[in-house]
């Protein structure tokens, strides 16, 4: 009796036995499972790379031979090497025909360069998925830190006009040939910096896109564009905590940062979490004085640029109704608009944001 329940039978033992024969093939068989799944997310990842001309069919090699050393012949999700060389040829002949249309994209595009102009607070850095998508079609994209931006080391507080805030995107412009203009994009607060290079280049720009942007008409400051978001601007200046003294509480305010929380709510409602913990990290103090400028903008020069607006239609720093009356009262050329975008589009829909630029820059 007591044996029999401390012991037991062989019976009992190859049972036990065969049930861990059981679930070690199960395990291998989900092992092989989640292996299959990768190969799958790999070969998504490499249609969405089709169009790169930079890596001209040697990625589909590099991915496919990553995979094959992943699998043996025993995987039964997978037919063997000889299958897996017929997807990476189908592949590479996929890979070269997207080049063939890349490179006819890029006999209707004039202008090939992109100049990326930057928000409050922001760098260029926050354009990286903007300028690998660009490039990967072959076009020419590049990302500017204003003064007191990104890595520009300049202190904000001394930034106090718009011209100080724009030189370096000025300095970009007027080092350009006399026969070349570029695509000009700005995001957020950075469109008055596209207005004035408008204004001032407008030889150096064939187009300007204004991506949720304070495309402010002449006489009127960026700053109120934000205002109709926040509310009194007496309010404001007088009790807001995110204002920065940069000359002394007795004068007048030199910039402000929101705090991260308030950052996350207004830019990043969308944005995935690693973006947002970039930005979290890398975002600056804005200028104050920059925006508190009444823009100077001429029918002659402004008036007959053309102008593009990008609408973001979940954002919670510039709503979509601010949006929708900054072009109202100052009509572009045309509108677009990105459903599920909150204020950062190239975080929250850089696919969405992309197809949009690569469309405007082919507009004859």
């Amino acid at each position: 009796m007591g044996n029999s329940l401390i012991c037991k039978s062989k019976k009992d033992v190859k049972e036990i036995g065969s049930r861990s024969k059981r679930m070690g093939r199960s395990q291998r068989k989900l092992q092989s499972e989640e292996e299959f799944l990768q190969k799958q997310a790999l070969s998504l990842a490499l249609q969405q790379l089709q169009l790169s001309q930079r890596f001209d069919g040697s990625t589909s090699k590099r991915i496919g031979s990553t995979s094959s050393r992943r699998h043996n012949l025993s995987d039964p999700f997978c037919n063997g090497k000889q299958n897996q060389s017929k997807r990476d040829s189908r592949a590479e002949v996929t890979s070269g025909e997207a080049n063939l249309q890349a490179l006819d994209f890029l006999e209707n595009v004039k202008e090939k360069k992109f100049v990326l102009v930057h928000g409050e607070g922001f760098g260029a850095w926050c354009w990286y998925k903007t300028i690998s998508l660009l490039e990967e079609v072959g076009l020419s994209p590049i990302a500017i830190d204003l003064k007191g931006s990104g890595i520009d080391l300049t202190d904000t507080n001394k930034v106090d006009t718009l011209v100080e805030y724009s030189k370096p995107l000025i300095e970009y412009l007027q080092g350009l040939p006399d026969n070349e203009k570029v695509v000009l994009v700005g995001h957020s607060s950075g469109g008055a910096c596209v207005s004035y290079a408008l204004e001032h280049f407008s030889n150096k720009v064939s187009k300007a896109v204004y991506i949720c942007a304070t495309m402010v008409g002449d006489g009127q400051r960026p700053f109120d564009v934000f205002m109709e978001e926040l509310g009194s601007e007496e309010i404001f200046m007088k009790g807001s905590k995110f204002l920065i003294y940069g000359n002394g509480k007795d004068e007048q305010p030199t910039g402000f940062m929101f705090e991260k929380e308030q950052m996350k709510g207004l830019y990043f409602n969308q944005s995935p979490t690693k973006d947002v913990a970039l930005a979290m990290v890398s975002m600056r103090p804005f200028p104050l004085g920059p925006v508190m400028e009444k823009l100077s903008l001429s029918p002659e020069n402004y008036g007959t640029g053309r102008r593009f607006f990008v609408q973001t239609l979940d954002d919670h720093a510039l709503s979509p109704d601010i949006q929708e009356k900054l072009v109202r009262e100052n009509p572009p050329e045309r509108v677009f608009k990105i459903k599920g975008s909150d204020h950062c589009p190239f975080f929250s829909k850089p696919q969405s944001l992309h197809k949009i630029l690569l469309e405007i820059a082919q507009i004859p």
